[in-house]
């Protein structure tokens, strides 16, 4: 009975931490720029005293899904949607720098340009910052122009050109925090191929149907699982008392 229900919790266990993954996706179908996590289930060999052949099955996190979210239109200026391989360079809140495909950036109250989590957006020197304007378009590469404040709409300047950059996706990982690093704690250096779109967003990749579907069959396995234990634990009911008549 004991291995049974080992095997059958251990079972659950996993199939719990996958559902996570799925739960986690449907709660992002309509954040800005997410990616969904992509899991499954790996054998993975069991340490300790025993045969080495003893294979545990566990739900790992094996990346995300960078298929291109779909688009969406809002005529506002300061957003943007990296078109096709590429990301925007933020910096996070440790002040080391990051990479988003959320480009919903706002304005702080003293300049600062932030994207929608108050991270600022990074620059060809740093964060962006800028100043009093009537007017602010972000250019296809990323170059910010504005009408300063007071002056009139052919008194165009450039302020500075957002940081987009395209490291390869296999050397990044999110943290907890939302953001993709590289796994190195490097930075990488910008890509003049990466261009944006000014006036929408990407939204999220997340296809809510192909998850509820993942959700529907991970519940039945779950209750598989369950089922099992319950069957041991009748099991060992009988042979007691088996035991007890004899």
């Amino acid at each position: 009975m004991d291995r049974s229900v080992y095997v059958a919790m251990t079972g659950a266990t996993q199939i719990m931490r996958a559902q996570d993954a799925v739960s986690h996706n449907l709660a992002n179908t309509s954040t800005v720029g997410f990616k969904s996590e992509l899991s499954a289930f790996q054998s993975v060999p069991v340490l300790g005293q025993g045969q080495p052949a003893r294979i545990n099955a566990v739900a790992q996190g094996i990346g995300q899904s960078n298929t291109q979210g779909s688009t969406i239109n809002t005529g506002r200026s300061l957003d943007i949607s990296v078109r096709g391989p590429g990301f925007i360079a933020v910096q996070a809140a440790d002040g080391s720098e990051a990479y988003t495909r959320a480009g919903d950036l706002q304005l702080t109250a003293d300049g600062g340009l932030t994207d929608s989590r108050g991270n600022p957006v990074m620059g060809g020197s740093g964060p962006i910052n800028i100043p009093p304007a009537t007017d602010i378009s972000v250019g296809a590469d990323g170059t910010i122009s504005t009408v300063p404040q007071g002056q009139g709409p052919n008194s165009v300047s450039q302020i500075d050109r957002i940081k987009l950059v395209n490291p390869d996706t296999a050397q990044m990982s999110q943290g907890a925090d939302g953001l993709m690093h590289l796994n190195d704690g490097g930075t990488a250096d910008i890509d003049d191929n990466v261009t944006i779109a000014s006036g929408q967003l990407e939204g999220s990749n997340v296809n809510p149907s192909a998850e509820l579907v993942k959700m529907i069959a991970l519940s039945r396995q779950y209750d598989m699982q369950v089922k099992s234990i319950k069957t041991s634990e009748d099991n060992a009911d009988s042979s007691l008392k088996l035991l007890q008549a004899s």
